[in-house]
């Protein structure tokens, strides 16, 4: 890991040659800095035939949110199990799916960023909101020109374009929390060619005292080469040290309101670089190709403190009970490594004397984790005191090969079909023996087809029907007792309406999710991948209307009445149990209002109830080892946020979240995770 030191060091250095060539002008940001999108163009959502969501950065900035899940859970179909309130750990689960699960890809810029997609643990990293501009959320059919792992649809996080100049924005809150971001963006006249760098520094005291320390810096530049092409590239170094764990509270201690932190030695810490180019290519008016390239490097280090053995749990001087730690410290600590490219051509034409819009795509992907397992004790936690408890490489090569077609039938109707190809290979290679690497080989085919029709200038009809999959983890399909018959499949249906006009904007969708082979989420995703069928009906919709006064009303509500297991799992669910983490009901409402240089807005959350587990009993299984299940109950928050411009160069903002103050269980794991408590943030933002 980098030491602070050297992490400012290399951002001074950075900065201050940036700052040295640095020409301001009042010229508008060329093509090449824009954030790349999953659905081609910001006003594509209309050809798309499933459901969409954007947001742009002033929704997001209405939020004040600390995490891109504060973003996502303003999404409709999205549901967020909170680990801790600045979201170091990300579980988000789609249309039922259960949080944390491993079914939804998510990208930034259109690039992978969840560490490994093949080899595991893709929710250990989350990217930074302090340098989003908007994000993505794409559902149906259209998601296959993506993958793998699309049965949810697709999260794209697009990143910020710096204007000329430079801006400081600092925020203060709650649990000592201290944030500041510097953003500087400028030119080259002349040249075509712009940059920009944002870097953010933030340190917490943590609600319960679970600390964060965190880095997070992108240095972002592009540059026209003639008039047809563009190049991007974009750098990111990201650091995060988190005093947190997987243990919670016990019962007695949640509902006295305890706030102390239930693993207090325990660390979790992350580092991840990574570099992507891409090259955007114009060949004629109704040609392009886009060609992405990326890299990513990260290293997961989690230092937990084992219990004592045969006596897991004590009481504490306050008389709640505990878990109850021994002096031995284990390490699971993983690196990640990926290559990837990435290229896509879109091809207007007029084949059959329709108005056609054609896309190829290929992916070829390479992914490897070190995983490695390591003993220490109380006086140096983190310095090995013995050999390699594990030591192994999981590795897969992947290639993708995608084609798609949109028929424009008439000036209504349009009908999309598309065949995506993903072949795959993991692999195991056990460090600690002589034997030769274990592999698992797979090919999977997904047809699917869609359809717009537009029935009056305010409602549009959509719809598709198409097959999606998740690969099992490497330690699902190497060296398992029952080797896969197949990879987690899905037949996902859905149908539609949405509509907007100057004032007005809604969507309504029904979805089904049929699997023919559903994997539940388990520890680090690694679960039997042969465990059965489920199903997941429901609906979700959106509805926002502007008023001429000033104010603003939108909403979404998601309602997923069937979330079931299709036959007995002997040890995780009986047939017809709901799945694990999946409300029933989640909503959403933003009343906002803006007048002048004075924005506001008062925003509720409502999450319905969810079990911790398939077993679906309602008092929490307080287990000494393993994972809890029980009833978490339904619970709602109110945040209040608010902003003033004081002049062209100054912003003001300030947010209460939870006014209310409402004590909730958020998620179980390995004990109860608990919901921040109301809390106060207070921020000022000039520009240079």
């Amino acid at each position: 890991m980098y030491s602070h030191y050297r992490l400012k060091w290399l951002s001074s250095v950075m900065m201050g040659a940036l700052l040295t060539g640095t020409c301001w002008s009042d010229a508008e940001l060329p093509h090449v800095l824009a954030p790349l999108t999953v659905l081609g163009r910001q006003d594509d959502a209309g050809l798309q035939p499933g459901a969409v969501s954007v947001m742009k950065e002033a929704e997001i900035q209405q939020l004040q949110p600390r995490s891109t899940e504060d973003v996502l859970r303003r999404v409709p179909g999205i549901y967020i199990k909170g680990e801790e309130e600045n979201a170091v750990v990300v579980n988000v689960g789609v249309r039922g799916l259960p949080a944390g699960d491993y079914k939804t890809l998510v990208l930034e810029d259109g690039v992978p960023v969840q560490p490994g997609i093949f080899v595991g643990n893709s929710r250990y990293y989350n990217p930074r909101v302090q340098r989003m501009e908007g994000v993505e959320v794409l559902k149906g059919a259209a998601s296959l020109r993506y993958g793998p792992n699309t049965i949810g649809g697709v999260i794209n996080y697009q990143t910020k374009t710096p204007d000329d100049g430079i801006s400081i924005r600092a925020r203060y809150g709650s649990w000592n929390t201290r944030e500041a971001t510097i953003t500087l963006g400028g030119n080259i006249p002349g040249e075509g060619s712009r940059y920009g760098v944002i870097v953010t520094r933030a340190r917490s005291d943590g609600f319960m005292d679970r600390g964060v320390d965190m880095t997070d810096m992108m240095v972002k530049t592009g540059t026209a080469i003639g008039e047809d092409h563009f190049i991007t590239l974009k750098f990111l170094y990201h650091e995060t040290d988190a005093n947190i764990s997987y243990r919670g509270f016990f019962p007695d201690a949640y509902k006295a309101g305890a706030q102390f932190n239930p693993a207090p030695d325990d660390w979790f810490l992350t580092e991840r670089k990574s570099f992507d180019i891409s090259h955007d290519w114009q060949i004629t008016p109704d040609v392009s190709l886009l060609t992405l390239g990326y890299w990513s490097d990260m290293n997961r280090d989690y230092w937990r403190f084992g219990l004592v053995s045969g006596q897991p749990t004590t009481l504490n001087a306050d008389g709640f009970r505990v878990w109850n730690y021994s002096d031995e410290v284990q390490g699971n600590n993983r690196s990640f490594e990926r290559f990837g490219l990435d290229t896509r051509l879109v091809a207007g034409h007029g084949a059959l004397g329709l108005e056609n819009e054609a896309q190829f795509g290929a992916r070829v992907m390479r992914e490897e984790m070190l995983d490695q397992t390591v003993r220490a004790d109380r006086t140096a936690p983190r310095t090995p005191t013995q050999a390699f408890l594990r030591d192994r490489v999981d590795s897969a090569g992947s290639l993708a090969l995608f084609a798609q077609n949109r028929f424009g039938f008439t000036e209504r109707l349009a009908v999309t079909t598309g065949l995506r190809m993903e072949t795959y290979e993991q692999k195991r290679d056990n460090r600690q023996s002589a034997a030769s690497p274990d592999r698992y080989t797979n090919t999977e085919v997904m047809p699917g087809i869609g359809a717009t029709y537009q029935v009056t200038s305010l409602a549009q009809v959509f719809g598709s029907v198409y097959r999606a999959f998740a690969p099992p983890l490497v330690g699902s399909v190497v060296g398992a007792e029952q080797p896969p018959t197949d990879a987690e499949t899905s037949i996902n249906v859905e149908l539609g309406v949405r509509g907007a006009d100057g004032r007005v904007q809604y969507e309504v969708t029904a979805f089904q999710m049929d699997f023919s082979n559903q994997v539940d989420p388990g520890v680090s995703g690694i679960r039997n991948p042969n465990e059965g069928s489920a199903l997941i009906q429901g609906v979700e919709g959106m509805l926002g209307y502007d008023f001429d006064n000033g104010f603003r009303v939108s909403g979404n509500l998601t309602w997923i009445p069937t979330a079931e297991y299709g036959e007995d799992r002997p040890g995780v669910a009986a047939k017809g149990n709901r799945l694990s983490d999946s409300p029933e009901l989640t909503g959403n409402l933003v009343v906002g209002y803006q007048q002048g240089r004075l924005q506001t807005a008062v925003l509720f959350n409502y999450v319905g109830e969810a079990f911790g587990d398939g077993s679906n009993v309602r008092e929490l299984t307080t287990e000494e080892t393993g994972t809890w299940g029980g009833e978490i109950p339904s619970y709602y928050t109110i945040d209040v946020t608010g902003q003033f411009t004081v002049n062209e160069s100054m912003d003001v903002f300030g947010a209460i979240k939870n006014l209310t103050d409402e004590l909730y269980i958020s998620g179980l794991r390995q004990g109860i995770y608990v919901g921040p408590e109301r809390s106060f943030e207070l921020g000022a933002k000039v520009r240079f």
